[in-house]
C-alpha cells in the first residue's frame, strides 16, 4: 500500500528525516510526505508519530498500486 499525508506548512528537514521511509514534496504552503505502509499498525504509528511532533494532517489518502 501507498500512502499521502497533506501537512500544513512547509517541513524542515530535520522534521523531514523523522519520516525516513517516507519521500516529502513542499507544494506551496503544505507538505506531501508518500510512499510506502507496510500494514495497518504501521500508517498507525506514522499518524501517531506526526500527532507527537505536532504536525497538522490537512489529508491522507491511500495512493493506487
Amino acid at each position: 500500500m501507498r500512502y499521502e499525508f497533506r501537512i500544513d506548512g512547509r517541513l524542515s528537514e530535520t522534521l523531514a528525516e523523522a519520516f525516513p521511509e517516507l519521500d516529502h514534496v513542499v507544494v506551496s504552503d503544505e507538505t506531501l510526505l508518500f510512499g510506502p505502509v507496510v500494514d495497518e499498525a504501521h500508517l498507525y504509528g506514522l499518524l501517531a508519530r506526526l500527532q507527537s511532533l505536532g504536525l497538522h494532517v490537512l489529508e491522507m489518502r491511500r495512493l493506487p498500486e
